[in-house]
């Protein structure tokens, strides 16, 4: 296996997210891990195809986290993504209480930017809230990216 799992960093309805470490590279890596067991039908199974599909379909860009690879054994379906460490968008406005104008502004024009480039390349995300955006390091600044596609689908433009 080319990846190390390490510790959980969060959990969903379907799968946990690990944190990983690419052995040949040493980068550390997040790896949402989607249990088989839990994919009882097959628009639960199409969800998980559609997802890694949105994901690779999506052009690199730096408001949407990456997908570098999906792989499946036994037991799980695993989406291994770059590692956002600066937790959620809705964590950090609980912890802040509130935002200045400027600083929701720069949130509300990446969620912009987000929904234009899904909807220029033919996908609805349809999950948009502040849980599904995280941010990539913990810097006041850091780049806010849009995370979890399992409800996304495709559309023609």
């Amino acid at each position: 296996e080319r990846y190390l799992v390490d510790r959980e960093l969060g959990r969903g309805e379907f799968g946990v997210t690990y944190l990983c470490i690419d052995r040949d590279t040493r980068e550390l890596l997040a790896c949402k891990s989607i249990s088989k067991r839990k994919l009882r039908t097959a628009v639960d199974i199409d969800d998980v195809r559609r997802e890694v599909a949105i994901m690779r379909h999506l052009p690199k860009s730096s408001s949407i986290v990456t997908l570098r690879e999906a792989c499946e054994d036994d037991n799980a379906v695993h989406l291994v993504m770059e590692l956002c460490e600066g937790g959620e968008l809705f964590d950090r406005i609980v912890a802040r209480g509130h935002y200045t104008e400027r600083a929701a502004a720069a949130v509300a024009k990446t969620i912009v930017e987000v929904v234009q480039l899904c909807h220029k390349h033919g996908v609805i995300h349809r999950d948009l809230k502040p849980e599904n955006f995280l941010f990539a390091n913990k810097k006041e600044n850091s780049p806010l990216k849009a995370i979890d596609f399992g409800l996304s689908i495709f559309f023609k433009p």
